[in-house]
């Protein structure tokens, strides 16, 4: 697989949406929200990398990650703290999603 510029941008914003959910542990400790880190972490991997299994069933990986940004929105917006307040644990949420709809938009450019 070539790389083009929106697989960065799906790389990037992927990347910055774990970092986000995994940088609340010292926070939050074994929450859903810092394993939804890895979960993401693990998308990315199996959309990227050249294991045949992951490969052939690209279209299938591709709505997982687009399913699993959405859900993660979603039940940010159900259940999530939306007092921002700059520095703390509440702010990651709004830059998680800012990053979460990036990532979207990307995946949408990529769409197989």
């Amino acid at each position: 697989m070539r790389l083009t510029g929106k697989h960065y941008g799906i790389i990037l914003s992927g990347l910055a949406t774990a970092f986000l959910h995994l940088s609340l542990y010292p926070v939050l400790g074994f929450d859903p929200i810092f394993l939804n880190g890895f979960g993401y972490l693990a998308l990315l991997a199996a959309y990227f990398l050249p294991i045949p299994f992951f490969q052939e069933r690209r279209r299938l990986v591709w709505w997982a990650l687009v399913g699993y940004t959405a859900l993660t929105i979603v039940l940010w917006v159900l259940l999530g703290d939306k007092n921002f307040v700059a520095g703390t644990s509440s702010a990651i949420g709004y830059y998680a999603k800012a990053a979460e709809v990036i990532l979207l938009a990307f995946l949408w450019s990529d769409k197989p």
